[in-house]
């Protein structure tokens, strides 16, 4: 049996052909793979808790004729469905106007407008840029977050928005409005090269930004850089959120009680057990959430235990 060798022009090209096309696979799968990457919004299937979005007291938006980002983090929660958004900004002065009118007597009978029907924020979230440091220079501005970081950790991350190079570097804040925590602050940043993914997603198609009041973030270039930083921010935000309770108002203390009339705390809820001690008006006692009737067991500042009646105090506002 004869067996033929390869030419050296074939061994040649065998292993051109060898090395070639490897790589050339790979970079069409990399290819693929950024096709098909694009900016979503996240999408959870129950509620977080109750959010207010307040906009950062520096307005940097104003200088790049963009909108406040409040109402771009907005649209992110409004879209996801992670949250139960609760108006704290321009929304809230119209029905306090309104409110105003029904306390007055000058709304018709049964309009329901009264004390104690306004969903309660369990976080406030602020959306701002990552504060720049000393040498960033005119290109970049920063934000409230170098006070929070501080001295070189702020510079180590500095970044805030770069006309020049088209990128944004931004920070979302979120403070337990019952404890007073910040429970979360997370960071995003995009480039220009990015935009290609906030098309693919359909970010910047439809004109929901700006029919919600974020106007210039879908038609402008650096509104598009910064919307995709907040997104990753915001999509970061949620997964973080996820260790957390599911119910706030549940996992904080209970509120505090002003005793109104002079009473005793008692060892048990039965008004005829021991007397822990007299308490007076004025007094302010912590319920540990054990109630038994209109009896409540509380705490005062001293830490003595006992049960008062509920009839002798009210909530602390």
């Amino acid at each position: 049996m004869t067996i033929r060798t390869m030419g050296p022009v074939a061994a040649v090209f065998a292993t051109v052909a060898m090395l070639i096309t490897p790589s050339s696979v790979l970079a069409k799968d990399v290819q693929k793979v950024k096709d098909e990457k694009s900016a979503q919004i996240p999408h959870c299937d129950k509620k977080l808790g109750a959010l207010a979005v307040v906009e950062p007291e520096n307005q940097w938006w104003r200088q790049y004729e963009l909108g406040s980002p409040e109402a771009l983090i907005k649209v992110f929660v409004m879209k996801s469905g992670c949250f139960t958004l609760v108006d704290r900004g321009k929304g809230m002065v119209a029905l306090q106007a309104e409110r105003a009118l029904a306390s007055g007597g000058d709304l018709r009978r049964g309009s329901n407008i009264g004390a104690g029907q306004m969903k309660a924020a369990d976080y406030v979230l602020v959306p701002d840029l990552v504060s720049s440091n000393s040498s960033a220079g005119g290109n970049a501005i920063g934000g409230l977050v170098g006070g929070l970081l501080g001295g070189r950790t702020a510079g180590a991350i500095a970044g805030g928005i770069s006309i020049k190079k088209k990128t944004a570097n931004v920070v979302l804040t979120v403070t337990d409005v019952r404890s007073s925590e910040q429970v979360a602050m997370v960071e995003g940043h995009a480039k220009k090269k990015d935009l290609g993914w906030g098309a693919g997603g359909g970010l910047f198609s439809g004109g929901f930004l700006g029919a919600a009041g974020a106007s210039g973030y879908e038609n402008t270039e650096i509104g598009q850089v910064i919307t995709l930083a907040y997104l990753q921010a915001y999509t970061d935000l949620v997964s973080q959120f996820s260790a957390l309770p599911d119910n706030a108002s549940e996992e904080n203390f209970s509120q505090a009680v002003n005793m109104v009339k002079p009473g005793r705390m008692y060892t048990t809820a039965d008004p005829a057990s021991a007397v822990v001690r007299p308490v007076d008006p004025g007094m302010m006692l912590y319920p540990t959430g054990n109630k038994e009737g209109v009896m409540w067991e509380v705490e005062d500042e001293l830490g003595n235990k006992g049960w008062v009646s509920s009839i002798l105090f009210e909530l602390a506002k």
